[in-house]
């Protein structure tokens, strides 16, 4: 019968030390991010308790109107700007992603991937200001075009905005804004598609775009779907871009083109709260409540459509 040396016991049992610490580190990671998120939790409900109960008269943000009839249009305006943005960001986003990963030459795919990448790392702000000055002006005749040729649908009904400064244009700053994460996540899930799959498509005589549709689409289909989420999420808690481009509104309107439009939680937040005080802070407070459940909903959604893919998605 054999025994193991001390020196190999020893090293075994460094090994083990060491994956005990980063164990416990991992796990004291993930309780901390648990934590941060029950307390974040607590203090929205309990600073909203006093929202739902209070005399709409006695708080001037809700001008005579209940809490429900207060947040309504701004979880309708929260929901409409970040879906516009989102329509408009996604085709683009996984047609960027799909011309880097199997497309573009090496050269010019890293040029671009840098790009995009840096488009992440400017601030909400200095979009706002873009926003607000540079592109509402040069849109605006798009939106005069609109409106004299298709007014007949809703959504480009109305009187034009004299601004541009719009629903619409702040959709397209979201859209701005949440294309490169989801550029990313498209390209790296792309990447991950299955060499061996690519190459027995192509050696069966598919195309590369009929490559890409059997092979590399239905492979990324969940990736794809969180990146579209992550970027959903993303869109829904914008506060500055929104705020310097919209004003602060109480409708429910689909018209894209009009100067009245509906506002965000997010920038009704940013715009009331200097000016609040008592029972109206808690009232803001309640919408935040309200704009933390609709982002936990939504990033739980995609969880749940990337886990039923799991086998099948690189997203994982």
């Amino acid at each position: 019968m054999t025994t193991a040396s001390p020196a190999r016991t020893a090293q075994r049992g460094v090994r083990r030390l060491g994956d005990r610490v980063f164990s416990g580190t991992a796990v004291g990671a993930g309780i901390v991010i648990l934590l941060l998120l029950a307390a974040v939790a607590l203090f929205l409900i309990t600073q909203s308790i006093p929202a739902f109960t209070v005399d709409p008269d006695d708080v001037s943000i809700l001008r005579g109107q209940s809490f429900i009839e207060y947040v309504g249009p701004l979880v309708f305006g929260t929901i409409w700007a970040a879906l516009l943005a989102l329509i408009v960001a996604a085709p683009l986003a996984i047609g960027i992603a799909l011309f880097i990963s199997h497309y573009a030459p090496r050269r010019i795919a890293s040029v671009i991937g840098y790009v995009i990448d840096l488009l992440a790392a400017v601030p909400s702000v200095v979009y706002g200001l873009w926003g607000a000055t540079t592109f509402a002006p040069i849109v605006r005749p798009f939106y005069v075009w609109l409106n004299e040729n298709l007014g007949w649908f809703p959504l480009f009904g109305g009187d034009v905005s004299a601004t541009g400064r719009t629903i619409l244009t702040a959709s397209l700053v979201l859209a701005v804004m949440i294309l490169p994460i989801m550029t990313a996540i498209c390209r790296e899930v792309f990447l991950q598609a299955p060499r061996l799959h690519e190459e027995a498509a192509l050696a069966l005589g598919a195309t590369r775009w009929e490559m890409i549709r059997m092979a590399v689409l239905p492979f990324a289909r969940g990736g794809m779907v969180s990146a579209a989420m992550l970027a959903l999420g993303r869109a829904l808690g914008e506060t500055m871009a929104v705020t310097m481009v919209l004003s602060v509104s109480g409708v429910i309107s689909v018209e894209l083109l009009t100067s009245t439009n509906p506002t965000t939680i997010p920038a009704n937040i940013a715009l009331s709260f200097p000016e609040a005080y008592g029972e109206g802070v808690n009232v803001l407070i309640a919408t935040g409540l309200i704009l933390f459940l609709v982002t936990f909903a939504v990033n739980a959604l995609a969880r749940y459509i990337v886990n039923r893919r799991s086998a099948f998605s690189g997203a994982n």
